[in-house]
């Protein structure tokens, strides 16, 4: 445990209570507007190695859609490692570099040693995403790693080593996010992979610039290309997979072009559901039955479409309670020239879009948007946004009528009361940052209480950014690995926040449940909801710390 996390051990105790919470508006943190500041400190910290995403002038749409990354404590000691998913370097149509996945340990005082090749996770297939899981059940997380060809699982050996298994599960050809999660209930973990693009490595370096756009030619797609159907595999132990994908209604039925994926409890019945980001298609939204089984109910629950009806190009998302209802929220990152768009949750599978309510339609409507968080960055008790972004297309820097580029700022909007505020320009020179950024990885980076950024960029090294903002309250961090939902009760504040595995865009962030409490003093009630419905109450639980939480 880092010395920044002073950790309290409790054992998880059932109790027969729960959350009571019930419906709420969307309602104001702290009156008073924080102050967020980001610093870049990726070269000092040693994460220095770029990952490639194919040629400079990006002819085929291979090339578009950067690398994901992960936070994770893959070696037990307390803080957080990272783990950057690498692409390959083209020139022409000749392969000039297999760029190489990089894991960086934490070594605790602000620096990360590049420890790939002692781990045995560099992987030089063209990367994409990464999910992080437990497949084996031994408490050490293990790596799912999406490839444009082999997709490898890594089974951590909790000695600081990974083995890639022999016959894990994949997708042959363009897979892009990955998530490891108990889809059927049995207490082990399945795999959820999505798939974008159907095509060859030969189709790739031989592609040309087609598509007119702004008066100059770029990459065809995705509209005029097949796309590829998404995976499931049911885990069977023993390190063995199947696929499952039919049988348990994921089959991917309109063969959309689908990027980012999330799991989360989004009906309140304690198993994880599944939200899919599709680009150009309605997104997916599955009802996870509680038998090994799954419903689309997209279209109909209002979160597949925006309020006019329109489909729009999904990249990325997020998941969290924005209104105090105890129900997750979602948004779902887009286009240039197209807005991020904020879902309600009004329960039952019900979802409303509320993105001009939250006046997040301005900030995010000419950026092209990738990796996303809802997460409370400035420690006020309420959730914040942050977007990564930046073009596909090169060309961008070319037309200047289009009013965008291709290297982008990235966007920090604070939650004020309900509705968002761009930030983005005050906050520091992490903010400053331009380069063409799509994954994002959040967690506590320096075990100081409040949330870093990493992120991912296309033909550029890592963006780091630690949160030197000046508290604007206390902070809970929470380590309950079997919990589906931790909640918070302080005097008339109340928190909930849930178990989500993957979001954001081909990424995994920190999977401990994290409160910025706002000026809260002292909590009143702590309680923990496991997946199999045994709850755990709490009181008078410290505040400045991590409680970590074990079952009995």
């Amino acid at each position: 445990m880092s010395p920044g996390h002073p950790g309290v051990h409790l054992g998880l105790l059932a109790a027969a209570v729960g959350l009571a919470l019930g419906p709420a508006a969307f309602t104001a943190g702290d009156a008073a507007a924080a102050e967020l500041r980001f610093v870049d400190i990726a070269a000092p910290a040693g994460v220095t190695a770029p990952t490639w995403c194919g040629r400079p002038e990006k002819p085929h749409i291979m090339e578009s859609n950067g690398t994901g990354l992960a936070v994770l404590d893959y070696d037990g000691d307390g803080d957080l490692d990272l783990y950057l998913v690498n692409g390959w370097r083209l020139e022409g149509n000749r392969v000039a570099e297999r760029g190489v996945n990089r894991l960086y340990r934490n070594e605790g005082d602000g620096t990360f040693a590049d420890v790939t090749a002692r781990a045995g996770v560099g992987d030089d297939g063209w990367g994409s995403g990464v999910g992080v899981g437990d497949v084996d059940g031994d408490g050490a997380p293990d790596l799912m790693v999406t490839n444009f060809g082999a997709d490898v699982l890594y089974r951590n050996r909790g000695d600081g080593t990974f083995e890639p298994l022999a016959d894990g599960p994949g997708i042959d050809g363009w897979s892009a996010g990955a998530i490891l999660f108990d889809a059927d209930g049995d207490g082990d973990q399945d795999v959820y992979l999505t798939a974008y693009i159907d095509c060859t490595m030969e189709e790739v370096l031989e592609a040309q610039p087609e598509l007119d756009w702004e008066g100059l030619k770029v990459m065809l797609g995705p509209f005029g290309l097949a796309g590829l159907g998404n995976g499931y595999f049911e885990n069977l132990g023993g390190g063995r997979f199947r696929d499952a994908t039919v049988e348990a209604g994921l089959a991917d039925v309109g063969r959309y072009y689908s990027f980012g994926v999330a799991a989360v409890d989004l009906d309140a019945d304690l198993d994880l559901d599944l939200y899919v980001a599709n680009d150009s298609n309605p997104n997916y939204v599955y009802d996870n039955q509680g038998d090994g089984t799954f419903k689309e109910v997209g279209l109909w629950s209002g979160a597949a479409l925006d309020a006019m009806g329109n489909a729009q190009a999904g990249m990325g998302l997020a998941a969290g309670d924005l209104d105090s209802d105890g129900l997750p929220d979602l948004l779902v990152t887009n286009f240039h020239k197209d807005v991020s768009t904020i879902y309600r949750n009004l329960g039952d599978f019900i979802f409303e879009d509320v993105t001009r309510q939250m006046a997040l339609s301005e900030a995010t409507y000419m950026p092209l948007s990738w990796g996303t968080t809802l997460s409370d960055l400035d420690l006020d008790g309420d959730l914040d946004v942050f977007v990564a972004n930046g073009h596909i297309y090169p060309q961008a820097d070319l037309a200047p009528q289009a009013g965008t580029s291709f290297r982008q700022r990235n966007l920090l909007l604070a939650n004020e009361g309900g509705v968002f505020r761009d930030l983005s320009a005050a906050a520091g020179p992490g903010l400053e940052v331009l380069e063409a950024s799509h994954g994002l990885a959040v967690g506590d980076l320096d075990g100081d209480g409040d949330l870093d950024l990493a992120v991912s960029n296309v033909d550029a090294p890592a963006t780091l950014l630690r949160n030197d903002s000046p508290p604007a309250g206390a902070w809970l961090m929470v380590s309950a690995p079997a919990a589906m939902r931790v909640g918070v009760v302080a005097g008339q504040r109340r928190w909930v926040r849930h178990r989500i595995v993957g979001g954001s865009f081909l990424s995994e962030s920190d999977p401990r449940f994290h409160f910025g409490l706002g000026h809260v003093q002292a909590i009143d009630r702590l309680t923990v909801v496991l997946a199999g419905g045994a709850r755990s109450r709490h009181h008078g639980a410290p505040i400045g710390r991590q409680l970590v939480f074990q079952r009995h």
